[in-house]
């Protein structure tokens, strides 16, 4: 019986690759003669504007009003944190660190020509502009240079003038 084992266990076992490649084939080829594409025929769901496109009605198109903002000069960088005398400190330039901005940052708000630098200014002209035609929508135009905080000021003043829709203008190169 030791002999027996022995032999067995120096055969080489050979595994034959053949038949299992025909069968890898096979199931390929079953499985791209059963599937089925989805057609989109040509519909795509989309949420486009309404007031624009294609489509010829007699409506007229609804006037927006929109604001642009644009910084005229970036102004200092500080550390977020003021020290122990309620000072702080000019940004080190670290990338990857937050700063905010001092006092000395200019940006121009305008809406069509009316120009102005105060938030103040701008809201009044937001609140009249909304008094006189209800149903306008605004467009914020944050142009290169615009941080967050000054975005948020300007929708908080069209919000506090009561616009109901307020939309946003893609990037520019």
């Amino acid at each position: 019986m030791g002999e027996q084992l022995k032999r067995i266990a120096t055969e080489e076992n050979k595994l034959e690759m053949t038949p299992m490649i025909d069968v890898t084939f096979l199931l390929l080829i079953f499985f791209m003669c059963t599937l089925k594409f989805k057609t989109l025929e040509g519909k795509l769901a989309a949420y486009l504007p309404k007031d624009v496109g294609v489509n010829s009605s007699d409506d007229p198109p609804i006037e927006k009003v929109e604001v642009t903002l644009r910084v005229i000069k970036e102004g200092t960088k500080l550390e977020p944190r003021a020290n122990n005398e309620g000072e702080r400190k000019l940004w080190d330039g670290t990338p990857g660190t937050r700063y905010v901005y001092d006092t000395d940052r200019l940006v121009e708000y305008s809406i069509g020509p009316r120009k102005t630098f105060d938030l103040d200014e701008l809201q009044r002209v937001l609140t009249d502009l909304h008094k006189a035609d209800e149903e306008r929508p605004a467009t914020i135009d944050a142009r290169k240079g615009t941080v967050y905080d000054d975005v948020v000021h300007v929708l908080d003043a069209a919000m506090n003038a009561d616009f109901k829709e307020v939309t946003f203008v893609g990037a520019y190169e």
